[in-house]
């Protein structure tokens, strides 16, 4: 039998980043071992399942290029099915009925805490036989002795006692099934061989094992991952930034280099960092899952983005950020002179819009601050003999225009930040920008001039 894994999200929210680390690992373990990947939607809780999350998870794998070798199995279809494995056990001595009210589990909770002891149902219904009522519900016999071990593809060997595990619900009396009950027959019923899932999980892990003892089924082999934290070493949230993966495109995040991050997130091999999809199915077995909390850093995944921006071919990085950054424009060279002149300055695709804005529209604001700081007396003669320099000037190249700036600094006695600051500020209403004679030329001639003559006019 050959390799099936599955990642089984409950469309009760958005994708978040830590969900689909855990469907990339997933998706990698199958494709390294040429296995199968499922997607399973657990959406039993029917008032918080939605069809706009469903559509949001799917909307994000296909973002991402993460590809499931099945159509998505619903688990609410299985209902029939979850309810007849339920009344096997029963039938076979495995499960029974419990009479037990809300208000004496309630009693029985707070008596254990209050002795100490860790909450859990106390078996009174376990061998009085009830029949089916309408106000009981079924639940698991497990195993009192004994303990339950399994060898965790990244923790290595776990084992919890038995005697620690209470005989869980396995149906409702409102006849519902429960989550580890359809997880259970569902991997079954899938032909599910390895699970890979969140560390939150594994104490679920030792009641499905022994239900699958029970049903006589093969045991798959279990793989919990550690969770991610934000920068403050705490759960991620949304005071971390970006939750559902959908924000990081609408970042300009390129999904290729949030897959090679989130991988890194937890999996390494030797120091290396930059991964394509497929490196890392070639050599996902042979790096390690590490089994400690991985730390989001968004400093990092931009480090990553702009690794993977770089290294595009110009005609690529063109298509994308025209795509995303409106003023951008695949047919004018003009364009495309603007977009060799910033993309080392870019982190993200938003940051091409952000950085070329003054290429595009006339600069219209400045900075109350810096007009203060920059367009002194001094500064303003400056600009004014930079003007009168410039306005005769034929061959309009960045060389051409270096050497009226270098006359200038020697005429006037002056470094480059006292003709540099007042001239990106004129021209970009920024002090950062490229270099300042390449923006220069590119801006050209005419909008140049422009703006030295409306800044002029304006702080005189």
């Amino acid at each position: 039998m050959g390799t099936v894994s599955r990642f089984a999200p409950s469309p009760t929210g958005y994708l978040h980043i830590g969900g689909l680390r855990t469907a990339i690992f997933a998706w990698l373990f199958a494709k390294a071992n040429k296995g199968k990947v499922l997607l399973r939607f657990e959406d039993t809780d029917q008032e918080r399942s939605k069809e706009e999350f469903t559509k949001s998870i799917m909307e994000s794998f296909s973002w991402m290029d993460i590809d499931f070798d099945e159509k998505p199995y619903l688990q609410s279809k299985a209902k029939e099915r979850h309810i007849e494995v339920a009344e096997n056990l029963l039938r076979d001595g495995h499960a029974y009925y419990c009479s037990c009210t809300n208000e004496r589990l309630d009693d029985l909770r707070k008596e254990q805490m209050k002795k100490g002891l860790k909450p859990k149902y106390d078996r009174k219904c376990r061998d009085l036989n009830l029949k089916p009522d309408a106000n009981h519900v079924i639940r698991f016999k497990n195993p009192i002795e004994g303990e339950v071990s399994f060898k965790d593809l990244v923790r290595g060997q776990i084992s919890f006692s038995n005697d620690e595990l209470d005989d869980l619900i396995l149906v409702r009396n409102n006849g519902l099934p429960t989550y580890n009950l359809c997880v259970v027959v569902d991997d079954v019923d899938m032909g599910v061989t390895h699970i890979i899932r969140g560390e939150d999980h594994i104490n679920n892990t030792p009641r499905q094992l022994n239900i699958l003892t029970a049903l006589k089924e093969s045991l798959p082999q279990y793989g919990h991952v550690p969770m991610i934290l934000g920068e403050d070493k705490k759960r991620m949230s949304k005071r971390h930034g970006a939750v559902n993966v959908i924000e990081f495109k609408e970042q300009g995040i390129l999904p290729e280099a949030l897959l090679n991050y989130l991988v890194r997130l937890g999996w390494s091999l030797g120091d290396r960092e930059l991964f394509s999809k497929a490196d890392l199915i070639d050599n996902f077995q042979k790096g390690r899952i590490n089994n400690s909390p991985a730390i989001f850093s968004m400093e990092k995944l931009l480090w990553f983005n702009k690794e993977y921006l770089s290294s595009l071919d110009f005609s690529d990085l063109e298509e994308k950020v025209s795509k995303f950054a409106k003023s951008f424009s695949q047919k004018s060279e003009y364009s495309r002179r603007v977009l060799h002149l910033i993309r080392t300055r870019c982190s993200t695709l938003i940051d091409f819009q952000r950085e070329s804005h003054y290429f595009f529209n006339d600069v219209s604001h400045f900075e109350e601050n810096l007009v203060k700081e920059v367009f002194t007396e001094e500064s303003k003669e400056i600009l004014s003999k930079l003007l009168k320099s410039l306005e005769p000037l034929d061959s309009w190249k960045s060389e051409e225009i270096q050497k009226i700036i270098n006359l200038l600094k020697e005429d006037l006695g002056v470094g480059m930040p006292q003709i540099g600051k007042p001239l990106r500020l004129a021209i970009a209403g920024t002090l950062s920008s490229p270099s300042i004679d390449e923006t220069v030329e590119v801006l050209g001639k005419e909008k140049v001039i422009s703006r030295l003559e409306q800044a002029l006019d304006k702080f005189s």
